[in-house]
């Protein structure tokens, strides 16, 4: 048995293990990669932890650090009100302001998991406030992210059009950006309805007259106004069997309250340190994406500048960073490390080009695409497969354009799963949620895309031979 199948059926055995067993995936797959690189690949500890994620590790830790302290100070309370006066109370609309919100910034040019890291924090926190599917939260601002990841001007877009042209193949920027786009528009779609999107759409009915109420039909609405314990918003008004709303300005406007004074946290209110972490959220914006400073060092800089002038709200924020979940990715991006250095994913997909009947080779790269960019870098793989898809495309039974950009959606559609970048970043940034629940709902809905999307782009892309 030849060492590349070895490797490939470890990882099986710990996905086995893990999922039939309580033991942390990431701890499992820093054994696996000691095991298969001393004893199968002949590696030295140096080489196996040069697949070790470093910078992925300080982007979880930094960002989960920096939004611990903003959820300890009550800025994300002060963000989510401020973006239900945006939208007028119209809950069901916030999904797809995150949507678009993390697809104009990658647009733009932001890095996809820096354009994650800085939207998904705050979207998740709003998800935990009205009780909206973490799921459904974390998919638009993932998809919305890859969405925009495609565009003449951002990231992915100048990698994969360079590559195009140096491989000398007939290329169309405005034809992968507009694939990318439809194909996570239409998933997000999708997604918004089955995990209750439209569902939403009562929330808002109650607010929209004011733009600042929210129904106190909703389990966690009366926070809203700032009062997440008084004596009036538990059991006993959720009790009563009639919709009440909670209005922010109500004081404003000389309407009776429930309480003789406002509360130390209300959410309508700016102190001096959630204007000083609202500051750092725009400086980690503008660090990232004007200056192409790295966003786990830059959230890590700012969350220690924070502490160290109140660190009464950052007490515990440290302990709040996603211990977890930094073991989960890191161990098994690890091991996918020890597999790119053993030149299992080379062997696999030159396997694959050597079939000999190109529309077949071109399903199974769009696959190996998907299944691998789920644990590895979507960039370092579209760098793989484009080239190795050019003997095929020579014999132009296929067309190039359609196969590029199939390849491109294929390998960054899959970005949901957890063992990705940017499904680490939503897995780590989720609030008051069971991680281990979340963690699987995110790897069962990575597995779907998987199996679903490089066949749907495939037909729809390679099939009619487009470019």
């Amino acid at each position: 048995m030849s060492a590349e199948l070895i490797s490939i059926l470890v990882l099986v055995v710990v996905f086995v293990i893990a999922t039939t067993r309580s033991i942390n995936m990431g701890a499992l797959a820093f054994a696996a990669a000691y095991g298969v690189g001393e004893l199968v690949a002949d590696f030295d500890a140096d080489k196996i932890f040069a697949g070790f994620p470093g910078d992925l590790f300080v982007v979880l830790v930094g960002v989960t650090y920096l939004f611990a302290i903003a959820r300890a100070n009550g800025t994300t309370d002060w963000l989510v009100h401020a973006s239900i006066r945006l939208v007028r109370g119209r809950v069901v609309l916030i999904p797809w302001v995150m949507f678009v919100l993390t697809g104009a910034l990658t647009a733009i040019g932001a890095v996809s998991p820096a354009a994650v890291a800085i939207v998904a924090p705050i979207a998740l926190s709003f998800a935990a406030r009205y009780q909206i599917s973490p799921l459904l939260m974390g998919a638009m601002v993932v998809h919305g992210a890859q969405g925009g990841g495609f565009s003449p001007i951002s990231i992915y877009g100048t990698i994969v059009n360079g590559i195009v042209e140096r491989e000398k193949l007939p290329g169309n920027e405005i034809a992968l950006f507009l694939a990318s786009l439809v194909v996570n528009l239409v998933i997000a779609g999708v997604v918004f309805v089955l995990f209750g999107g439209l569902k939403l759409r009562n929330d808002g009915d109650g607010a929209a007259a004011e733009g600042t109420s929210v129904s106190a039909s909703g389990p966690a609405s009366a926070s809203v106004s700032g009062s997440a314990s008084g004596p009036t918003s538990g059991p006993k008004s959720a009790g009563a069997g009639t919709s009440t709303v909670v209005d922010a300005d109500a004081d404003a406007k000389g309407a009776p309250q429930d309480r003789e004074e406002e509360p130390e946290d209300d959410t309508t209110r700016l102190n001096p340190a959630r204007m000083a972490t609202l500051a750092a959220l725009v400086a980690l914006v503008v660090a990232v994406l004007a200056f192409d400073l790295d966003a786990g060092l830059t959230s890590i800089t700012l969350a220690v500048l924070l502490s160290t002038c109140w660190p009464e709200d950052s007490r515990n924020a440290v302990s709040q960073i996603a211990w977890p979940t930094v073991l989960l990715i890191c161990g098994v991006l690890t091991y996918v490390g020890v597999l790119d250095e053993m030149g299992t994913i080379d062997w696999a997909g030159e396997g694959v080009s050597d079939i000999g009947i190109p529309l077949l080779s071109a399903v199974l790269l769009c696959y190996i695409g998907a299944l691998v960019s789920a644990f590895a870098s979507s960039v370092g793989i579209m760098g793989a497969l484009i080239p190795l898809a050019v003997p095929f495309l020579a014999q132009g039974e296929i067309g190039a354009v359609g196969m590029v950009a199939a390849l491109a959606v294929s390998a960054t559609v899959v970005d949901v799963s957890p063992f990705s970048t940017n499904g680490a970043l939503v897995l780590a940034a989720a609030p008051g949620v069971d991680r281990e629940r979340f963690f699987r709902q995110l790897m069962v809905y990575g597995g779907i895309v998987v199996a679903v999307v490089p066949a749907v782009v495939w037909l729809a892309l390679v099939v009619p031979g487009w470019g």
